[in-house]
């Protein structure tokens, strides 16, 4: 069986166009993760590696970096699936490793290159993300979720504390004036205070 991973960081962003390779290259089924490729512990990969694939399946993945973006956790998966005797492709770089043979050392040296550079980059990108912070803290910039509308927190917290005459749940109240679950509770504590 030829199986499919898909990977992305963030909810923002798009499994589309992967899937749609895999779907090209073959796969009879697909598992997607929404998380870092830093995080081992991913749910769909997990159930992949642990109870899908079976000896002689394929599992393709658009790139390297999909699969995980550390070169132990690369080599972890890739001696999992091999233990299994299943192989992996990676579509992107043209390169298969199969569980059935020993891959080739110059294949081994390729594959830990590109793993080092898949490294590297979610490296410098936690490494520009951690100076845009320090710079926008000098800079005296609100990091975060944006403040909420006082107007707002105070019609909720008018709805919350006539709940026994118009009948609203928190739910409710969430829905009708945009303010999180938190902010409310969080509100409410700082009042009985």
């Amino acid at each position: 069986m030829i199986i499919g991973y898909a990977r992305v960081s963030t909810s923002q962003q798009n499994l589309d166009s992967q899937i749609e390779t895999l779907k090209a290259a073959g796969c009879e089924k697909i598992y997607c993760d929404e998380m870092s490729g830093t995080k081992r512990d991913r749910p769909e990969l997990n159930k992949l590696l642990q109870e899908v694939v079976r000896n002689g399946d394929t599992i393709v993945v658009t790139k390297i970096d999909r699969l995980a973006r550390s070169i132990i956790d690369l080599n972890k998966i890739v001696q999992e699936a091999k233990n299994k005797e299943v192989t992996i492709h990676f579509l992107s770089e043209d390169m298969k490793f199969d569980g059935r043979d020993e891959n080739s050392s110059l294949q081994m040296l390729l594959f830990n290159m590109l793993a080092a550079f898949a490294q590297f980059e979610r490296d410098l990108i936690v490494e520009r993300t951690s100076e845009g912070r320090e710079r926008a803290k000098k800079q005296g910039k609100h990091l975060g979720r944006p403040a909420r509308n006082e107007k707002d927190i105070e019609r909720a917290l008018k709805l919350y504390f006539s709940r026994s005459t118009n009948g609203h749940s928190v739910n409710d109240i969430v829905k009708l004036t945009g303010v999180p679950r938190s902010t409310i509770y969080h509100e409410i504590k700082k009042r009985k205070t």
